[in-house]
């Protein structure tokens, strides 16, 4: 059979964050897979108990049990989107896994965290590049929101691809190199084939806006404070880390961090080196013997994440630091879609305690981390790729995107959605197949896949309450006992003030003295007989049903 270049997308198009890409050479049933990114995203409210969803990758391991083999995970860099499946999904395909050092130095201790020692993790250095199988892999450093951001060359039989991962086009990176256009001209010149790129802020004109300016900015607000300062970003944003600590310099201010992500990601950009000399913090206990504007605290929170720093902070629960009026609460970042509410909520309690909260609508303290059109414009004409193949976005932006390439360079574009199989080579681009695409939800320490009834009965536990009843019963039909009725989630009393256990107590009490003794030996009709009572008396009451169990003893 013809060998193929085949991409596949199982997460990350259609919606942002929960990257995993896969690339795959040879023919169908016996091909070569290689995955660029594995990343999660958040659950919300409407999955009570669920923090974290991954990809679900059985295609690629049914595909592996029929013959195909998998040659290794390559990452881009170290934003949970990209990086935060990667210990909970690899014991599934246990490849060796290759990251630049601050990517590879996070993944570590992902694997620490969920008790997985010496995995095969491979340090590779920046632009360097490596043979995968029939993949020649090559790493291309970008700017970005995260330090050692890399697009991925992929050099196969069939052609030359360009994975961009996330990048924007910053002229004055606080941190790192600048974007290495010389290569990227170079792949354009050798001739690239398709382009996976970025399409998070393709709605956006002109340029995203330079790291360098924010910390110019945030160094002449932070001067004009007078009383303490709080600042949250991304914890993940180490050079807006540096620049907020170059600016309390500026000022005049010790920084003290708050927040167990804050400590991580400074611990590790130290670790590799990356942290510039003249970078330091006091500990929060000295923090606190500091007259008011003489400190800085730089704390988790932006997010509004409800056991961050600053959430605490404002609930007035923190141990190292309380806020009063005239203090200042900088939010050095943007409002992930989603987040409003608890954002907003967050924000609402710090005015209440008589803080000044000062965003991004109000100056100049964040820039984006993604490339707006003439970024994308800039890389478009530097590559110079035959085939758009927009990713990371929602289906309006993939859509916009693949328009717009089409406009500024490319021969035409494929949109594409997770589950998409899309041919790149040999003949005609084009979507082949459509394979399961699904999602699984990280509970405690077990993946459970989505649909799952595990989360439909959690959800109606939320919704709805549970209503618990035990009775004994004896062998002779006689009602030898009967327990409390348990109530959990669901209201004490109706409109009229009536006791709502009361009269689910009585209800259970009527319908079992009315059931016969010989009926009374059938589990399920002394059950059915239960749940009828409890519905009659709770629903015309309450409008809702309530989950039941009904526990039956046999003595």
């Amino acid at each position: 059979m013809t060998d193929e270049l085949v991409f596949l997308p199982l997460g990350g198009s259609g919606e942002i964050g929960m990257n995993l890409n896969l690339y795959g050479f040879g023919p169908p049933g016996n091909r070569q897979w290689m995955m660029i990114d594995c990343g999660v995203t958040f659950a919300g409210d409407d999955l009570p108990g669920i923090d974290l969803i991954t990809p679900d990758i059985d295609y690629l391991l049914d595909d592996l049990d029929q013959g195909s083999e998998f040659l290794g995970l390559v990452l881009t860099h170290g934003h949970e989107d990209h990086i935060g499946a990667v210990a909970h999904l690899w014991p599934s395909f246990e490849g060796p896994i290759y990251a630049t050092p601050f990517t590879a130095e996070l993944v570590r201790r992902k694997f620490v965290d969920v008790g997985i020692d010496n995995p095969p993790l491979h340090i590779k250095d920046l632009g360097s590049r490596f043979d995968l199988g029939p993949f020649d892999i090559e790493y291309i450093t970008l700017t970005h929101s995260i330090p050692e951001p890399n697009a991925i060359a992929i050099r196969t039989p069939l052609g030359l691809i360009l994975h961009t991962g996330d990048f924007k086009i910053d002229p004055r990176p606080v941190l790192g190199e600048k974007t290495d256009r010389e290569t990227l001209e170079a792949l354009g010149r050798e001739g690239v084939l398709a382009m996976m790129c970025d399409s998070t802020n393709v709605f956006s004109d002109g340029h995203s806006g330079s790291e360098s300016d924010v910390a110019e900015a945030l160094t002449e607000l932070i001067k004009k404070q007078k009383q303490r300062v709080a600042v949250t970003t991304f914890a993940s944003n180490v050079s807006r880390v540096v620049s907020i600590c170059r600016a309390a310099v500026e000022a005049d201010r010790s920084v003290c961090l708050l927040g167990r992500s804050m400590l991580r990601m400074v611990d590790v950009a130290r670790h590799v080196g990356l942290l510039p000399d003249g970078v330091s913090f006091v500990d929060p206990g000295e923090a606190g013997y500091l007259p008011n504007d003489k400190v800085l605290y730089l704390c988790t929170g932006s997010q509004g994440e409800d056991r961050a720093a600053l959430a605490r902070i404002a609930r007035d629960e923190h141990p190292e630091l309380v806020l009063n009026e005239g203090d200042t609460v900088i939010f050095s970042s943007k409002i992930i879609p989603g987040n409003e509410r608890q954002i907003y909520e967050l924000m609402n309690q710090l005015t209440e305690m008589g803080c000044e909260v000062i965003t991004e609508k109000d100056a100049f303290v964040h820039v984006s981390g993604h490339p707006n059109r003439d970024e994308l414009k800039d890389m478009y004409q530097m590559v110079q790729p035959e085939i758009a193949i927009p990713v990371h976005g929602e289906g309006r932006h993939l859509a916009e995107h693949g328009a717009f390439a089409t406009t500024i360079g490319a021969k035409r574009s494929i949109v594409p959605k997770n589950g998409d199989l899309i041919r790149i080579a040999p003949g005609r681009p084009e979507k082949i197949d459509e394979v399961p695409a699904g999602r699984l939800y990280l509970d405690g320490k077990i993946l459970v896949p989505e649909g799952d009834n595990v989360l439909r009965e959690r959800r109606r536990l939320a919704e709805e309450g549970v209503i618990v009843v035990t009775v004994a019963i004896d062998d002779k039909g006689n009602i030898r006992d009967r327990g409390p009725v348990f109530l959990k989630g669901i209201p004490s009393e109706d409109e009229e003030g009536e006791v709502l256990e009361d009269l689910i107590t009585e209800g259970i009490d009527a319908a079992l003295d009315a059931l016969p003794k010989p009926r009374r030996m059938d589990d399920r009709e002394v059950e059915l007989q239960i749940r009828r009572a409890i519905r009659s008396e709770l629903t015309p009451r309450w409008g809702k049903r309530s989950e039941i169990a009904v526990l039956i003893l046999r003595v």
